[in-house]
């Protein structure tokens, strides 16, 4: 998804000093030792403080992920990273790229990596080993490190287990990857991208690590049945359905987790996917405030700045409502409009409920304007506040669910449907979405 944002007490169970604990069990105290002795100990600090801020915000709570983050220095995994330099609607954008090796770098740098936002470590699709840091103008970055709120929480929901075996569909910067090597051990883990550059890096950043999982480069969607079948699944950008090959190379009593959008970046859902032992598939879609961003060939709308300004500030016909807007926790019911009206994007740095659909010009925002009054202003060929209303009244009569349950037919057809069947929708087939490493 667009990637969408998403984000100290140390636990009373850990030593005295988080510091001492996170340096002796982490695979490179050998390697961090060879660095200045404040280096090391501020790159150590700034990872307890960002587990501890993830566990503050209910992101992460006890459990093999949090170790492993505590161990992982990122470091070793991003010596470089870009950091933005120009305003985010300026162009050409401009970044530089920072490098811990240089010691002007390194406090930026560490504050970049351990923030918990994401994190861009690839330019145009350079080759990521051998770079010189600096300034970079135009272009687009295309790969990166997702948000560590979303990542912890998914690499939760799997429950890994020592001993599985591991599909990390999306190399990135090998953050994942990493965090199941150090819970299951590398043997049974492989890691893939659809970018050789991404490949070749995270293979020698992992090695650096000490973990040595199958790093390939390929198509995503695809997997890698060569190693399959596989306990858990884990895919890092958002595709638009269900990639069969996916669930064929999920073991019994495998699980599976990966975002499911649509051409807007604004309400992302979260397919939920087992196996059970006799082989049938059970599979679910959560309707979810954060999501990946998508993968590549998945071309997504965006507001531009000229638009959100005109929906904001423009004049349109205006109405007296006395139905109230669907709340933002309301998830299931924007997840549902998503499909069945497709191409909206909201706003979400309006102080008003506002929402654009860019392929026609359309856009609606909603203000409060007393007691059960909202004034609803539209302008275009759409009626969104129409479309807003269809959608909450069959949401409603479903049940007001946030889960849909996910079918796959014989005939390749994939629905989502609601608890009491009375809300449904098809996926749509995309046929030759492959997958990269956003």
């Amino acid at each position: 998804m667009n990637q969408v944002p998403n984000p100290a007490a140390t636990p009373a169970a850990t030593p005295a000093d988080p510091l001492e604990r996170t340096v002796l069990t982490t695979p490179t105290a050998p390697l961090l030792a060879s660095q200045p002795a404040a280096d090391m100990s501020g790159a150590v600090a700034a990872r307890v403080a960002m587990v501890a801020r993830l566990e503050e915000s209910g992101g992460l709570g006890p459990g093999p992920v949090r170790e492993a983050l505590l161990a992982l220095p990122r470091e070793v995994l991003m010596p470089q990273a870009y950091v933005r330099r120009s305003a985010p609607d300026e162009t050409p954008p401009y970044w530089d790229l920072l490098d811990f090796s240089r010691p002007a770098d390194r406090v930026e740098l560490l504050e970049r990596l351990y923030s918990g936002d994401s994190v861009a470590i690839q330019h145009g699709g350079e080759p990521i080993l051998g770079r010189v840091p600096g300034p970079r103008r135009g272009g687009v970055m295309t790969a990166m490190s997702s948000t560590m709120g979303l990542t912890a929480g998914l690499l939760q929901l799997l429950e890994l287990r020592p001993g599985q075996q591991v599909l990390d569909v999306g190399t990135g910067a090998g953050v994942t990857a990493a965090v199941v090597c150090f819970v299951c051990g590398d043997v049974g883990v492989v890691t893939l991208d659809i970018d050789p550059h991404v490949t070749a890096a995270a293979r020698e950043r992992l090695s650096a690590l000490g973990f040595r999982p199958t790093a390939v480069t390929g198509d995503g969607t695809a997997g890698w049945a060569d190693a399959g079948p596989y306990d858990r699944v884990f895919v890092s950008f958002a595709v638009r359905r269900v990639p069969e090959a996916l669930v064929e190379q999920l073991a019994p009593g495998g699980r599976a987790v990966l975002t499911l959008g649509t051409s807007s970046p604004s309400w992302p859902g979260l397919a939920v996917i087992g196996k059970l032992p006799d082989g049938t598939v059970e599979a679910e879609l959560r309707a979810v405030e954060f999501g990946h961003r998508a993968g590549a060939g998945f071309n997504r709308l965006f507001l531009s700045t000229a638009f959100r300004s005109t929906i904001t500030t423009a004049d349109g016909w205006t109405q007296r409502s006395r139905l109230a807007p669907p709340a933002d926790s309301a998830r299931g019911m924007w997840l549902s409009l998503d499909h069945f009206y497709p191409g909206l994007v909201r706003h979400f740095g309006a102080e008003d409920l506002t929402i654009g659909a860019p392929e026609c010009g359309s856009w609606m925002r909603v203000k409060e304007a007393g007691y059960r009054r909202w004034d609803v202003t539209t302008c275009g060929p759409r009626d969104i506040w129409a479309e807003i209303q269809d959608v909450a009244g069959q949401w409603r009569a479903a049940g007001e669910p946030d889960v849909y349950r996910l079918h796959f037919d014989a005939d390749g057809i994939q629905r989502a449907t609601s608890p009491n069947g009375a809300l449904t929708w098809q996926l749509p087939p995309v046929p030759g979405e492959t997958g990269d490493s956003r």
